[in-house]
């Protein structure tokens, strides 16, 4: 019984994390300006000099906080090992998508399905399968530097979470889980921006590094206001799960995580 109990715990929380962290990939390419989200005006925000920004956000963001969310209760329960063998299952999992998406891309359209008459709500003339390709493909910078963050952000958040737990023992749940999701977050934003838009962008496409740390920021002031907002949902996760597994278990499986999450990787 307990190890169905913990095969299954193991299975849901898997199948959440890897279909929100596959979903943010897929999803990234949308902008969206949040200002607009909440009917407000742009910020024009000044930052490092003549660059003035918004809080216009990648659609990713949306449910990235669900993957590190995620990752905290893994971590609390199944140790760095689980978190890791389920990063290295995403980090291949997005890959293989990217593959998929990009042969698919290739594929000539049928002439029923590209339909030069084709418009939309507004009544404007669209090349569908123009739109499709533009939609689902991405630059090579922007995918390496995805799963490279991607990895590097879920490594720190293990290392940060078994770090401060520790020292917290079984207490101060929302330090542990608040705390490594801002540190991961806070290198994430920058890896994924430095990649994709500096050291692999093209060169008449290059990113400043001022632009770099620019956006870096919105970004993660983000990322930082959703992680405090969420951390009520740590303790409701670690509530139903604890009354799952039962009160035996729980503290077995979380002793253990503990015991076998030594060092960074």
């Amino acid at each position: 019984m307990k190890t169905d109990k913990r095969q299954n715990l193991f299975i849901i929380l898997a199948a959440i994390f890897l279909s929100n962290a596959l979903l943010a990939e897929l999803i990234g390419v949308k902008i969206f300006s949040g200002e607009s989200t909440l009917s407000l005006p742009p910020a024009n925000i000044p930052l490092l000099g003549d660059l003035v920004l918004d809080f216009n956000l990648t659609a990713g963001v949306i449910i990235w906080p669900v993957v590190f969310l995620t990752t905290d209760i893994i971590n609390e329960y199944f140790g760095k090992k689980g978190v890791r063998r389920l990063s290295y299952i995403a980090a291949a999992c997005i890959a293989y998508a990217f593959i998929v998406i990009f042969i698919i891309t290739k594929l000539p359209p049928a002439d029923f399905w590209l339909d030069v008459n084709s418009t939309d709500s507004q009544g404007n003339f669209f090349n569908i399968n123009f739109a499709f390709n533009k939609i689902f493909s991405q630059g090579l910078g922007i995918i390496v530097g995805s799963l490279v963050a991607f990895l590097i952000g879920q490594f720190m958040d293990v290392f940060v979470f078994q770090k401060l737990k520790k020292i917290t023992g079984h207490k101060m749940i929302w330090l542990r889980a608040t705390g490594s999701t801002l540190i991961s977050q806070l290198i994430d934003s920058f890896v994924v921006l430095a990649i994709a838009f500096y050291i692999l962008a093209p060169e008449g496409s290059r990113w400043s590094i001022v632009q770099v740390i620019s956006v870096g920021i919105i970004n993660y002031i983000y990322k930082f206001t959703v992680a405090i907002v969420l951390t009520p949902l740590i303790y409701l996760g670690h509530y139903l799960i604890d009354n799952y597994l039962g009160s035996e278990l729980s503290e077995q499986m979380t002793q253990e995580a503990t015991e076998t999450s030594e060092g960074f990787f």
